[in-house]
C-alpha cells in the first residue's frame, strides 16, 4: 500500500502527457512574432513608445521626440519576445506577450502587452506588429 501511494504521483504526472490542468504547456519557442516584423510598444503615465526592427530600437519620450536609437538583441521565450539593449547607459528590456491590451486613452484594442525595464524603472503598455495591427481608430 504505501509502494502504490508512492508511486501514484509518479503515474498521474505521466497520465499529464505535456499537459497542465487540461492545457497544454508551452515547450517549443514562442513564433507569434517573426523576426522579420516590426515590433510597436506604446505606454501611457508616463507617455513613451518605442518601434523595434531589425536589430535596433527608437525609443521615444514627450521629451525626446526625435526618439533614442540603440542596438537591441531578440529572444523569444516560451511565451513572448524579448528585446534588450543599452539606451544611453540604462537597460532596456521589453517583454512582448500576446494578451488583449487597451492604452485606457482610446478605443483601439492591441494583440499584446509589453513590460519594460528601462534602467531601474517598470512601465507597462501595449504593442503590435506591421502584421499584427491594433483594431480601432487610426488616430484616437
Amino acid at each position: 500500500m504505501k509502494l502504490a501511494a508512492t508511486l501514484m504521483p509518479l503515474l498521474l504526472l505521466g497520465a499529464c502527457n505535456g499537459t497542465e490542468q487540461g492545457n497544454p504547456v508551452q515547450t517549443e519557442a514562442f513564433d507569434g512574432i517573426a523576426a522579420s516584423e516590426t515590433v510597436y510598444l506604446t505606454g501611457t503615465e508616463p507617455f513613451w513608445s518605442a518601434e523595434l526592427a531589425n536589430g535596433e530600437a527608437l525609443y521615444k519620450t514627450p521629451e525626446n521626440i526625435d526618439g533614442l536609437r540603440f542596438p537591441t538583441s531578440r529572444f523569444a521565450g516560451l511565451n513572448g519576445v524579448a528585446f534588450s539593449g543599452m539606451a544611453e547607459g540604462q537597460r532596456f528590456d521589453a517583454t512582448v506577450t500576446p494578451g488583449e491590451c487597451s492604452d485606457g486613452m482610446s478605443d483601439r484594442t492591441y494583440p499584446f502587452t509589453v513590460t519594460l525595464l528601462l534602467g531601474e524603472e517598470q512601465r507597462t503598455g501595449c504593442a503590435w506588429t506591421d502584421l499584427q495591427p491594433y483594431s480601432g481608430p487610426e488616430t484616437p
